[in-house]
């Protein structure tokens, strides 16, 4: 499984929230064996590789042992950046599943399914949007499975959505 982040911030310069969502994203990807790959984040230019990134990132928060589960991740190679999707995601991230407070009934999938696809051997890409707005229309048609962790279509603020899914998920997958 892998937590995707797509950046719904400003895609120019790079933010507080930036470092604050991907160091606690790193923090869960790390607790519960996940992979996290960032789409379109504007990563300085001075940081090229993930564990440069990685080492930026925990130099500037506490979060997660001050950033060192991030940069185990990072070590591990299970942490990367991509730009903004024009025809897609990576096709080697798994099966897209966006998560959503409005999922379309004909792709809403329980955390049950997802558990079983990943049980039977499927990847998945768990897609976050991050930002006020959320991902934009165009990427939740890239999604070919919508997921909503609350089963009441409550709108949750980012970093509670993500804890709350990789949670879910793993009481599923850890029976």
């Amino acid at each position: 499984m892998t937590l995707g982040l797509y950046n719904a911030y400003d895609p120019k310069t790079f933010r507080e929230p930036h470092r604050r969502v991907i160091a606690r994203a790193g923090d869960l990807a790390m607790a519960f064996n996940m992979n996290l790959a960032l789409f379109g984040f504007p990563i300085p230019d001075d940081c090229k590789t993930p564990k440069e990134i990685a080492d930026y990132i925990a130099g500037t928060t506490s979060i997660g042992a001050h950033g060192d589960n991030f940069v185990q991740l990072a070590n591990l190679g299970r942490f990367h950046t991509f730009p903004f999707p024009a025809k897609g995601f990576p096709p080697q991230l798994g099966k897209v599943v966006l998560t959503t407070c409005r999922p379309e009934p004909r792709k809403q999938y329980s955390t049950a399914q997802l558990a079983d696809m990943v049980e039977n051997g499927q990847s998945i890409l768990l897609v976050f949007g991050i930002g006020p707005h959320g991902t934009p229309k165009e990427i939740h048609a890239m999604s070919e499975i919508d997921f909503e962790v609350t089963g009441g279509n409550f709108s949750l603020e980012t970093c509670t959505a993500l804890g709350a899914v990789c949670g879910a998920l793993d009481c599923k997958l850890n029976k």
